[in-house]
């Protein structure tokens, strides 16, 4: 998790859905506020999403999909017909 302190930012990695959940949670609160860039909070904000993106990619990966059946599908969107 992260934590934030005036002095300095302390990056550990998220390990569970309920940190996962507070990062989340945080990132929306960061979100809407106006930050300035390259502020703390928006340092905080850039690592915070980093962390989220590397724990969705571990614990939520999602497949690839078949190109033929892709292709398939987007034809049945067009009604493209056989």
């Amino acid at each position: 998790m992260l934590y934030f302190s005036k002095k300095q930012l302390v990056l550990k990695s998220i390990k569970n859905n309920g940190q996962y959940e507070e990062a989340l949670e945080h990132i929306y609160t960061l979100m809407q506020k106006r930050i300035k860039v390259g502020s703390n909070q928006s340092r905080e904000l850039e690592n915070l999403v980093v962390l989220v993106k590397e724990y969705e990619n571990a614990h939520f990966e999602i497949p690839r999909p078949d190109p033929i059946e892709a292709i398939k599908f987007r034809m049945e969107q067009i009604d493209i017909h056989n």
